[in-house]
């Protein structure tokens, strides 16, 4: 009689832009000591997915990791598994860079292990019904997903022991359900109760197999995990217990697994991800409600399956700064494909193009792009590494579809794909993209000299667990937990950084507000501004590609004009706000007037990035009224400067915007760069005027050597 096969797909990943010293720690506490003691067990078969950008890491910093690897799969201990190279969700960028995605990881993987993978793993586990046509379009035969994904469609638990079918447009591909049971099993638990729940398995499904897909971070990078997996031997003596039980079991990797079998049958999957992604994809409000559902029906674990969260693109409309970004890409993708339509014989050009395909291919990294336990979008050094690409490969584009002269374009665009216009604005040095919409306010800068996103700055906004943080408990668990189970915060007090922003993060927003307000309000968003102004709709009246005029159609008794020139700079550009401000209502009026900027250089206590004003240095983490002259802000790792100037104004307003969010490591507070307004206080009497201007400029510095 055949045995009972447990088909297991361990994955591991680190983000594009994570930090050399993360990624060497999750060396040593997972991916060495778990590849070492797999070695040590050569009767024990699984499938290990590294995505590209960690193999092209390891390749780099650890060679010899690559020996193990090889003799592992040549002993056919190992399969090595493939999908997108730089682990995008593949169901949201172009189908053109899907393919490269999976064909580019799959040609690595040849060259370095000697065997092209058949099978694929989807970051994060998301799945939409098209997917089997893109997947096998480039040579994917199977791949894996949640039974979480099956038990939406209606499949009962005990008919996912084994593969099914999933086809789109006639192509198919093998779907593997992974089972969560055995994901919250390995290595929360004692290795007897994974034998238990797999002998019971056996019992039932005699001759199938049962598949998990999981993190190989859980191994040691997760808290208390090295301690549970190497020095308790949890991984040592979970894999003897398999080898103790091979009468009955045996392991299997998912490519032997599914070649050894006979399809279950067809499935169509809805969209879909696991259930704990789901749940975060979801506005604040509707989490709140969906986890109290979750906890009421707790105790019907076969009616929760349809009790469904939302789905990944959910953060799109969840986070506008996600969306941004996906945008940006979507854009700049564009740019880049349109490049093949240009047939030059002249290798440089034909090695920028290629370049700056990769720089995309690279930006779709998913970490950045969603928030949960995992995902790095309240990660600034992550958002970063994704804008920097898209900058230096847009760039790049421009440059060769303007053969290299100096240009300066506009165009009126959706790009948000939010309905409502955008203009944006190009040049050699920058790119600009202003939203009349959100208070005529640029959302986007990019300095192209440096490859800088100048503003890649996060809203602060309400988060579910942040409730929890009122009411955290000191106490320790004192088992080892999932992640999922955990709560911890990595610094006390967090609860006094909980304030919220009326609006997105962007620069050359117009504050007016009463003059009973002071630098505190501002610091504790207070300022009760007028909503008009400050985040209303201006029509454009005057676009050229280097001058804009809007006009407010919100601001009721206070008519206002916001006018935008560009300009170049022998070390980069300039770019000034002139605002008309007039009142029409009765009765004079004292107010103050804002005009604020939004800039991050990320690391607020890096010396080589800090704020000069009155002859002295600040780090970025620097809040203050501090009287208004010109204000400098300097990042010498990226390169760049940035000077602010605002004429007559009486003070700069310099607030950090710090963030809470939660983590694998618990709750923590975040820089996500500063707000700079520049303050003029105004006695308008009816009909009066008021004219003000801010002025940035920025220009290229000396440059520090590089660490990532």
């Amino acid at each position: 009689m055949a045995k009972f096969q447990l088909a297991l797909l361990i994955h591991a990943h680190q983000p594009v832009g994570n930090f050399d010293d993360v990624i060497e720690r999750a060396y040593q506490h997972s991916y060495l000591p778990f590849v070492e003691t797999l070695a040590r067990h050569p009767s024990i078969h699984m499938g290990l997915h590294y995505s590209g950008v960690l193999l092209e890491w390891l390749e780099r910093a650890h060679p010899e990791y690559f020996e193990l690897l090889r003799t592992l799969v040549k002993r056919g201990q190992i399969e090595i598994v493939g999908g997108g190279f730089y682990e995008p969700i593949l169901v949201v960028i172009p189908s053109e860079d899907c393919f490269e995605q999976i064909t580019r990881l799959a040609d690595y993987i040849e060259k370095h292990f000697g065997r092209r993978p058949k099978g694929a793993w989807l970051a994060e586990r998301v799945w939409e019904p098209q997917l089997p046509s893109s997947l096998a379009a480039a040579g994917v035969e199977y791949t894996l997903v949640d039974d979480n994904h099956f038990l939406g469609a209606g499949f009962e638990l005990d008919q996912l022991f084994g593969y099914f079918t999933a086809e789109d447009q006639c192509r198919s591909v093998k779907v593997l359900p992974g089972l969560k049971a055995l994901r919250y099993l390995i290595p929360f638990r004692g290795a007897e109760e994974t034998s238990q729940f797999l002998r019971r398995a056996a019992g039932e499904h005699s001759g199938s197999f049962a598949a998990m897909g999981d993190d190989m971070e859980k191994f040691g990078v997760w808290p208390g995990t090295y301690d549970h997996c190497y020095r308790d031997h949890w991984l040592e003596n979970f894999f003897t217990d398999l080898e103790r039980n091979s009468d009955w079991l045996e392991t299997s990797t998912p490519i032997d697994a599914v070649s050894s079998h006979g399809s279950l049958g067809r499935a169509d999957l809805p969209t879909a991800s696991y259930s704990e992604m789901m749940e975060w994809s979801l506005p604040t409000l509707a989490r709140n409600r969906y986890h109290a559902l979750t906890v009421e029906f707790g105790n019907r674990p076969a009616e929760l399956p349809f009790l469904r969260g939302g789905i990944w693109r959910n953060f799109f409309s969840k986070y506008c700064e996600s969306n941004l970004l996906h945008k940006k890409m979507q854009h700049v993708s564009a740019k880049v494909r349109r490049l093949e339509q240009i047939s030059r014989p002249n290798k440089s050009f034909r090695a920028v193009r290629e370049e700056a395909k990769t720089l995309v291919l690279r930006s779709q990294c998913n970490d950045a792009y969603w928030h949960g336990v995992f995902g790095g979008l309240y990660s600034p050094h992550l958002r970063t590494a994704l804008w920097r690409s898209l900058v230096q490969a847009e760039s790049s584009a421009d440059s060769l579809a303007h053969r290299g002269r100096r240009y300066a374009t506009v165009e009126s665009i959706d790009f948000n794909a939010d309905s409502r216009d955008e203009i944006y604005f190009c040049s050699d040095r920058y790119a600009a993209l202003l939203s009349p919409d959100d208070g005529a306010t640029i959302s986007a800068l990019d300095c192209r000299q440096s490859n800088a996103a100048l503003i890649n700055s996060l809203c602060r906004r309400p988060e579910s667990y942040h409730a929890a943080l009122k009411n955290l408990s000191a106490k320790k668990a004192s088992d080892v937990q999932s992640i999922h189970e955990q709560t911890r915060t990595k610094e006390a007090g967090l609860e006094r950084f909980l304030h919220y922003d009326r609006w997105p993060q962007n620069a050359f927003r117009l504050k007016l507000f009463g003059r009973a307000k002071n630098y505190e309000d501002c610091t504790t968003v207070r300022l009760e501004e007028n909503f008009g102004l400050a985040g209303g709709r201006y029509r454009p009246t005057d676009v050229t590609a280097t001058k804009a005029t809007f006009v407010a159609e919100e601001s009721n008794d206070w008519p206002a004009e916001k006018t935008f020139s560009f300009s170049a700079l022998p070390q980069g550009f300039q770019i000034i706000c002139d605002v008309i401000l007039q009142r029409t209502a009765p009765g004079a009026a004292s107010m103050f007037v804002g005009i604020e900027l939004v800039i991050n250089f990320l690391a607020p206590s890096a010396p080589d990035r800090y704020f000069e004003t009155h002859g002295q240095r600040y780090p970025l983490r620097w809040g203050a009224s501090t009287p208004a002259s010109e204000l400098r802000m300097v990042d010498e790792w990226q390169g760049v400067s940035v000077t602010l100037d605002a004429p007559n104004a009486q003070d700069f307003w310099v607030t950090p915007i710090e963030s809470v969010s939660e983590s694998e490591e618990g709750f923590e507070r975040i820089y996500q760069g500063s707000q700079i307004m520049a303050v003029w206080p105004i006695e308008l009497a009816p009909g009066a005027r008021w004219t003000g201007r801010l002025g940035l400029k920025v220009e290229q510095v000396a440059q520090e050597k590089k660490t990532e």
